[in-house]
């Protein structure tokens, strides 16, 4: 079977969800990469946002991502396990101040 050359394969945007934990210490990040091998996953954090790629046999996954408050990337942990792809990163000032809305 012949190799599929990059600028062959698709390009597609992950599904990214992203949180701050209940104590608002974490922002929590999953990203689904499905059926990309772990081997093949470039991730690079900054203190105000991520880049994500990751390779199937014809799929790249591909994006950059701003994040709501500036984390500390060099305490990120990371977790790649099915297909979903698992972020961690403490905020640098875990005190921001939020106020919940009520929906009419």
């Amino acid at each position: 079977m012949s190799e599929v050359k990059e600028s062959e394969k698709f390009l597609m945007s992950p599904d990214v969800c992203s949180w701050a934990d209940d104590e608002d210490n974490i922002y929590k990040i999953e990203i689904r990469l499905p059926g990309v091998e772990k081997d093949t996953i470039k991730l690079k954090m900054h203190d105000d946002s991520f880049f994500i790629k990751g390779e199937t046999e014809d799929t790249i996954y591909i994006g950059s991502y701003t994040v709501c408050c500036p984390v500390k990337p060099e305490e990120a942990k990371a977790v790649y396990k099915n297909g979903l792809l698992k972020i961690d990163v403490p905020f640098k000032e875990p005190e921001f101040h939020s106020i919940e809305i009520n929906i009419e």
